[in-house]
């Protein structure tokens, strides 16, 4: 005989004509949480089958609650029948356990120089303890998802990317920093196509199979380009592109955000992540967004409302 209490704590045995009265309160926040889901509903159709390369920064991976977020926005958006490509980084983490090696850093134009013994650390960080991690968060949110580094299935193949010179005009060797040559995006195709989220280490190997670290946003942008993305959502630590007094762009084509590079508008450590974004539209993504990944759930609220929370670069 089943026991009443028992019974009556599980929310699948309840007499639907039985409920317990709402308050005033909780009525208004279910039929706000009805509205959201109704406005959500076009966008969900609209990204139905469309591939979205989403960049997750090592910075925010750095925080439990922040990658258990990030995870269930990626569940979810498999779960409405969209396909997520992850590609994240890991500069805090690398920088972390190169220091603890007692191997020493330095940074040319924010690109890490990486000799034989720091190529060999990014690797077992980024393609080990990070990547699993994300797969893990994934998994743990009810996903499926698989965890590989561009070296798996030659997905990444890598050229030496050659360092600016410096004030005597020499070349600067950055050593094994790669810049991405070929895609291949069977290894991908194959991934969505058993249903599960390809999870992207930024490691890649170059003609000679020697190892190559690349950047995480460069990375994305090759990816998001090759496999002809919808989206690729850039997360970052600033809401979007500012103009000159630092109010946020909604939108910018490729002109307009080159202008902006030339006129030093846009500067700094922005410059490289529009560039990234100029050249995924450019190479067949629909659009890229740069948008504020500390907000908790900012690829949903990108993706599936009206007027989205970032910066979006179009073609003109």
């Amino acid at each position: 005989m089943t026991d009443e209490k028992t019974q009556n704590s599980d929310p699948l045995n309840k007499d639907p004509l039985n409920k317990d009265p709402l308050n005033k309160d909780q009525g208004h926040e279910w039929l706000s949480k009805a509205a959201v889901l109704t406005e959500a509903l076009p966008f969900m159709r609209r990204y139905s089958g469309h591939r979205v390369v989403v960049k997750f920064g090592g910075g925010a991976m750095g925080e439990a609650a922040t990658l258990t977020s990030f995870a269930k926005d990626m569940v979810l958006l498999h779960q409405v029948g969209t396909c997520p490509i992850v590609v994240h980084g890991g500069g805090p983490q690398i920088g972390a356990m190169l220091e603890k090696l007692d191997i020493p850093s330095a940074f040319v134009n924010g690109l890490r120089v990486t000799d034989q013994d720091t190529v060999s650390v990014v690797e077992m960080v980024l393609s080990g303890a990070i990547n699993k991690a994300i797969v893990a968060a994934i998994h743990d949110a009810g996903g499926m998802a698989v965890g590989i580094s561009g070296k798996d299935g030659r997905l990444i193949t890598a050229g030496k990317l050659a360092g600016k010179a410096d004030e005597a005009g020499s070349a600067i060797d950055l050593g094994f920093v790669g810049e991405p040559k070929l895609i291949n995006t069977s290894v991908v195709d194959a991934l969505i196509g058993a249903m599960m989220i390809p999870v992207i280490a930024p490691v890649a190997a170059g003609e000679n199979n020697d190892t190559f670290n690349i950047n995480a946003d460069t990375a994305a942008g090759a990816v998001s380009a090759a496999v002809e993305a919808t989206r690729l959502l850039m997360l970052t630590d600033v809401p979007g592109v500012l103009d000159g007094d630092g109010n946020l762009i909604p939108k910018l084509t490729i002109n307009e955000a080159s202008a902006m590079i030339a006129d030093g508008t846009i500067n700094g450590g922005m410059i490289p992540k529009v560039e990234t974004c100029i050249n995924a539209v450019a190479g067949g993504t629909d659009g890229a967004v740069i948008l504020d990944g500390r907000q908790k759930h900012a690829v949903l609220v990108e993706l599936f409302t009206e007027h989205g929370i970032g910066t979006i670069i179009t073609r003109d």
